[in-house]
């Protein structure tokens, strides 16, 4: 059976100490020293460390668990330790991902297949698996049914992912196949992001501007289009006033720490306007943190230490000011600052007739095919006028 080890902080001379316990055969053997307390603060980050020093695929190998014909839970453990490894993958998952990556890999595929050989996994047990995902009820840790089945863009992602995992095993000749191949999804969705016209923008802003920290954050969003990641961890040394512009050079982790930005391309500077240049100043003039090197949206219960918890907020503060102001947003429906980053993109587009290499720079986007395809809708009303300029062309 793969043994996850556990970890366990103890007192050595260095300092406070994350180990891994584990066992050969039984027998608790000496823990696996991963790093300092002070440097992987949390959980989380000590399991990352762990999987990044192949702390769990040793264990393994001693225990002798990955000797012969191995189990799916065994390749897919090996694949969420490769992953990581800049030594050995071109592009190492982001940090954000990772968390949604081992829920995926943990929560279904292993889940489902991990006791049986890896490569004495039928294809068609995997399709019919998939197709059933469809219509099987997804419950939360109550046990309360939330959703009566996943997307299909969702069942498509879990597909790939357990491609991978067999590509991957292939490559470190841990299999010599990968079952997953002729496996086939739709990626059809059904989902489209709620967009708000300028007027309802503004109406959310109406109900938000008794407190201007959480106006002037919705407001910059709403003018920039920056990810929820690259708002919280702006700095007043980040906006450049002079140049009129912000400086995008890191996003926020689920770990709560700042690392690299999603892409290359969203390391940017993003303009500042006459009125949100304003609206700023006027921000860090009433803030009790306005130096160089505080927060710009900082978390006043944590007295600016770190920033605000754009989950919280959009919970508490966002999705409540929408729903006040008119926004139709049914029950389960995603709704947050992303919203805003669709509304300007899908208005520039649209409305404003603005050169789509434009909108690709202001979202940072690596490709203009996604900004097209996810940022920007078809518009019904450039849709009617064009088809007025034809008729008219035709003389009808």
């Amino acid at each position: 059976m793969y043994q996850r080890g556990s970890l366990k902080k103890v007192q050595r001379k260095e300092g406070l100490t994350w180990v891994l316990r584990h066992r050969i055969k039984g027998k608790e053997q000496t823990p696996l020293v991963v790093g300092l307390v002070s440097d992987l603060p949390t959980e989380d980050q000590a399991n990352v460390e762990v999987d990044r020093l192949g702390l769990r695929a040793e264990i393994n190998v001693r225990n002798g668990t990955s000797q012969g014909r191995l189990k799916f839970t065994e390749l897919a453990e090996f694949y969420l330790m490769v992953v990581t490894d800049p030594t050995v993958t071109a592009s190492p998952m982001d940090e954000n991902t990772m968390p949604i990556l081992k829920h995926n890999v943990r929560d279904y595929l292993i889940a489902k297949w991990g006791s049986k050989i890896a490569e004495e996994i039928e294809p068609l047990e995997i399709q019919k698996w998939l197709v059933s995902l469809r219509t099987t009820p997804i419950k939360d840790a109550t046990g309360r049914i939330i959703k009566d089945g996943l997307a299909w863009p969702t069942i498509s992602k879990l597909r790939g992912t357990m491609s991978e995992i067999y590509e991957t095993g292939k490559l470190h000749k841990k299999v010599t196949a990968n079952v997953v191949k002729g496996v086939r999804t739709s990626s059809k969705s059904k989902y489209k992001a709620i967009k708000l016209a300028p007027a309802q923008t503004l109406s959310v802003l109406k109900r938000l501007m008794d407190d201007p920290r959480r106006f002037t954050l919705v407001f910059t969003v709403a003018a920039t289009a920056l990810r929820s990641s690259e708002v919280v961890s702006l700095l007043w040394s980040d906006i450049d006033w002079d140049g009129r512009f912000i400086r995008i050079e890191k996003a926020r982790k689920k770990s709560g720490v700042d690392g690299d930005p999603k892409t290359d391309s969203s390391e940017r500077d993003a303009g500042m306007g006459k009125v949100l240049t304003h609206y700023l100043m006027e921000w860090r003039r009433q803030t009790p943190y306005g130096k160089e090197r505080d927060f710009v949206f900082p978390s006043l219960k944590m007295r600016g230490a770190v920033p605000i918890s754009a989950s919280a907020f959009v919970k508490d503060h966002l999705r409540p000011a929408a729903l006040k102001a008119g926004v139709k947003i049914p029950d389960g429906y995603r709704f947050g600052l992303h919203n805003l980053r669709h509304s300007l993109s899908n208005w520039l587009v649209n409305k404003a007739k603005q050169d789509p290499k434009t909108v690709q720079g202001i979202l940072g986007h690596s490709r203009i095919q996604t900004t097209l395809d996810l940022y920007a809708d078809t518009d019904i009303e450039s849709m009617i006028e064009a088809q007025d300029r034809y008729v008219d062309a035709v003389g009808v």
